[in-house]
């Protein structure tokens, strides 16, 4: 079980070791809370949730995504990303276009209105994470733990490690 300091987060272990179940219970409390502080303040300003905020900022990077690359880039089911697609499409952000070199699949595009939501809510996104960070950066490595996080994203990505199974 996780040792927790007065704060209530999970801490090394009394042997020196570092308690991985407790940074792992950190992590996923941590990304829940940031992910819904998020949900909450893009609500409040553009009209939109974090979900629908990430999809918009992939379709804006990479034109021309697929439900299959969403899908894979945010490891989720395709079903669901698709769901997700057609909710935005039916609010005029994004249409799907004819796939030349699939024709089983659509090609992704964000429309004018897609493309300045996502503008928009960028600077909100960014603000609040900045906020919301605010106390940690100045006694916290975060570029370290940026960089340990980046290694761990690619070395899971890399072996297909928590992929959906359908």
């Amino acid at each position: 079980m996780a040792s927790k300091s007065s704060d209530g987060a999970a801490s090394d272990a009394s042997d020196g070791m570092l308690d991985l179940p407790g940074l792992f219970a950190d992590l996923v409390r941590c990304e829940t809370r940031l992910y819904n502080a998020l949900n909450e303040r893009l609500r409040e300003r553009h009209g939109i949730v974090t979900s629908q905020f990430e999809f918009l900022s992939h379709l804006r990077d990479q034109p021309g995504s697929r439900v299959a690359d969403l899908a894979a880039e945010f490891a989720i089911g395709i079903g669901a990303t698709s769901k997700g697609v057609d909710r935005l499409e039916k609010l005029g952000w994004v249409v799907r276009q004819p796939n030349p070199a699939d024709r089983r699949s659509s090609l992704l595009a964000l429309t004018d209105d897609g493309l300045a939501l996502v503008e928009a809510a960028a600077g909100t996104f960014s603000e609040r994470l900045a906020e919301l960070f605010a106390e940690t950066s100045g006694t916290s490595p975060l570029p370290a733990v940026a960089q340990t996080f980046a290694r761990l994203r690619a070395v899971l990505e890399r072996d297909g490690i928590g992929l959906p199974t359908g």
